[in-house]
């Protein structure tokens, strides 16, 4: 490419190339060949997207399994990762999942050592959580609000425990028995089903 206009850019560009060491240019030209033949090799990008499938595939199958154990109580389904993930989405189509969010959020609270963490973590969730007009106020009475309050003056790993039990129960009896009803569980459940046919009529 050649350009005699002053200002172009061709021409610019032409002399930054020009004052490049030899090896630079060399060296651009190989990587540019070796992406080009990676580029045009079909059985490469297909075996990348047949990976990925199979990973995919198996995630989907691990968790489709497990999800006909969620079923059997709520425990079940908060021990396992993918069933909360599921339990959450869940909730964020009836616009509750702060009841959850506040129960994971006090699982992680047990788990702090230091006191001086445990304090500001305390009050975090109590500002979050618990007091009256909290940006994601969770649906407990106003005794346990007010017993949560007075734990927080000497903040312990257990200060959380009855407005934590109260909410579990709430999602166990009210959110839990919607979540298995629901299209989206349905549809894990049939699927593990299926696959658990399939799966016998082929041995």
């Amino acid at each position: 490419m050649s350009c005699w206009v002053p200002g172009c850019p061709a021409l610019s560009m032409c002399r930054g190339l020009a004052a490049l060491p030899i090896t630079c240019l060399e060296r651009a030209k190989d990587l540019k060949s070796r992406l080009g033949i990676l580029l045009h090799k079909p059985e490469l990008g297909h075996r990348i997207r047949t990976s990925s499938k199979l990973q995919l595939g198996s995630r989907w199958r691990d968790s489709s399994q497990e999800a006909l154990e969620w079923r059997e109580s709520f425990d079940q389904l908060l021990k396992s990762k993918s069933g909360v993930t599921a339990f959450h989405t869940f909730l964020k189509t009836e616009f509750s999942e702060e009841n959850l969010d506040f129960w994971l959020a006090c699982e992680d609270f047990k788990k702090t050592r230091s006191k001086t963490k445990l304090a500001s973590k305390a009050n975090r969730i109590f500002e979050e959580f618990v007091q009256n007009e909290a940006p994601r106020e969770v649906n407990i009475d106003h005794e346990t609000r007010e017993i949560t309050r007075k734990n927080l003056s000497g903040a312990t790993s257990t200060c959380f425990n009855e407005a934590q039990a109260k909410t579990r129960t709430l999602m166990e009896k009210d959110s839990y028995p919607r979540f298995l009803k629901s299209a989206s569980y349905q549809d894990m459940t049939k699927q593990a089903t299926s696959r658990g046919i399939s799966k016998r009529s082929h041995t």
